[in-house]
């Protein structure tokens, strides 16, 4: 009964969602491991290839696992060319799982594809194929004959098809979406994952597709493949449980976004509202084949209820020849950070202009003849020197690229100077509007030094994670006043809530989501 039991348990995919997978190098560790993962997940992936040479001969201990967890549990022992953390030959493989098969009672196996071919041709022992994963991994890219492995896998004895492939850019999901919905108008079971972070949609949206499972790790530093995030994130932050088909859709674009707040800011708020809506990372490093093939109503491939975008670097001013309508204010701006999905349109909108000066305000109160100073030339300097000019205040860009800078100032009818040893003295604010500083490659980076910064009477970092920057360190050394780009932020998310939604931001709802996850 307990077999059966868990049968019903893995292969009803209306209760099925998250598989946590464990990596240990020992025994002890897994089973200690698997106590904690059965509290998070609907079923359990002991990934027998990262245990240690005299651990995997332990086949007693090994059984014992399979029964220990409430959840069911999967036995992976991967090949390297396949993601495994061994060098095991194949043949090490094939008589691991032949002397174990009537070991493995109660747990799922995951076996690859060049395996269950054997196995099911072979006169030896073969598995009860009732509890076989039959999968395969493709770490390049999304190979072209992703049709025929997936037929090739069907053709099998094995009762679960799993395929996970490497996504380089957004729409390498395409045809990982595809496959899910071929294979459920055939009533196959399939597990299809785009990895890396490109690839993280299908993770989350997946199993609203059909997919059998998701994958997801115990804990920050517990992944076992690229893009997969903490069984934590999928519930709690994207309420996985809660997506279907119908679900709105939103999310932000950009190259990269993996540090961005604004998923844990927006889900907060559709939560509090009760909203059945989802944003998450998209990152796209083409702009023109995302948005023909996944964004826009007349031409997409996915059929999926989107209705609008955040836009980040570097896609702020490349997203507008897409458009079919943008707002005065964002089109004499010239840089679109919001996208709102209307029947066949898509409307540009611009919320970072509206909230970028509200939290300097506060402080310094009113901008008129303030002598600003605005670092950097892109889509957010943009936003920035349409409201200065508004408030009335003296700007100056400061730019790297003295054309782009010079073109920018004369739009606004702001000065220009070069930013190599530039001085910020006498200047009321400083804007740093470069991503220099943001969280990744560029952490640890700043526009502009504590001596060029001396003087200067408020530095205001757009970067908003790390808090902590290196601009706002160096501008504190030089005595100025700080402020990090956090407020801004949630400002500016609260806008393109009510833009996608028609209802009013949880503001304070937003802010302690931002607060909650940022590294304060």
């Amino acid at each position: 009964m307990q077999g059966d039991a868990l049968t019903l348990s893995l292969m009803d995919n209306e209760h099925v969602k998250i598989c946590v997978s464990l990596c240990a190098p020992t025994l002890a560790e897994l089973e200690t491991a698997c106590i904690a993962a059965a509290r998070l997940g609907d079923v359990i992936e002991l990934r027998l290839d990262c245990l240690r040479e005299p651990e995997l001969a332990r086949l007693t201990q090994i059984a014992r696992l399979t029964g220990k967890p409430a959840p069911p549990v999967i036995l992976t022992l991967r090949a390297p060319e396949q993601g495994g953390f061994r060098q095991l030959t194949r043949e090490q493989r094939m008589q691991f799982w032949q002397a174990l098969f009537g070991e493995f009672a109660a747990a799922y196996l995951d076996l690859e594809l060049d395996l269950v071919q054997s196995l099911s041709e072979s006169p030896l022992a073969a598995p009860d194929w009732s509890r076989v994963i039959c999968s395969h991994h493709d770490f390049k890219g999304v190979p072209n004959d992703l049709i025929a492995i997936y037929e090739t896998m069907a053709a099998t004895p094995a009762t679960i098809l799993k395929i996970a492939v490497q996504a380089n850019d957004i729409v390498d999901c395409l045809p990982v979406f595809d496959l899910l919905s071929r294979a459920r108008l055939e009533g196959r079971k399939l597990i299809a994952i785009a990895m890396g972070s490109a690839g993280i949609a299908t993770r989350i949206l997946g199993p609203a597709w059909g997919s059998h499972l998701t994958y997801a790790a115990f804990d920050d530093e517990s992944a076992t493949a690229s893009g997969q995030i903490t069984a934590v994130e999928l519930r709690e932050t994207y309420r996985l449980e809660r997506i279907n088909s119908q679900t709105a859709v939103t999310g932000i674009i950009g190259w990269p976004v993996g540090h961005s707040l604004s998923p844990s800011i927006q889900n907060a708020a559709f939560a509090d509202l009760n909203i059945d809506s989802i944003y998450l990372p998209f990152e796209v490093r083409a702009l023109k084949p995302f948005l023909e093939r996944m964004v826009h109503p007349r031409t997409r491939e996915i059929d999926w209820n989107l209705r609008g975008l955040s836009v980040t670097a570097p896609h702020k001013r490349d997203v507008l020849p897409f458009l079919d309508w943008i707002d005065p204010a964002a089109a004499e701006i010239g840089a679109v950070n919001t996208i709102v999905i209307d029947g066949d349109l898509l409307l540009g909108y611009n919320t970072d202009a509206g909230a970028v000066l509200k939290p300097v305000a506060e402080k310094l109160g009113d901008l008129k003849d303030a002598r600003c100073a605005v670092i950097g030339a892109g889509g957010a300097a943009n936003a920035i020197l349409w409201s200065l000019r508004n408030e009335g205040a003296k700007a100056t860009v400061f730019a790297r690229d003295q054309e782009k800078g010079s073109a920018l100032a004369e739009k606004f009818a702001a000065g220009c100077e070069p930013l190599a040893q530039a001085s910020f003295k006498g200047f009321d604010l400083v804007i740093n509007a470069t991503p220099l500083g943001t969280r990744g490659a560029l952490e640890g980076q700043s526009p502009a030094g504590a001596e060029q910064l001396r003087g200067a009477g408020m530095a205001y970092d757009l970067v908003y994670n790390p808090s902590e920057t290196m601009f706002l360190g160096e501008a504190r050394t030089a005595g100025c006043e700080t402020m990090g780009g956090l407020a801004m932020l949630v400002l500016q998310a609260a806008q393109q809530f009510t833009l996608w939604t028609g209802a009013a931001a949880p503001l304070a709802v937003m802010q302690h989501a931002a607060e909650e996850i940022s590294d304060f």
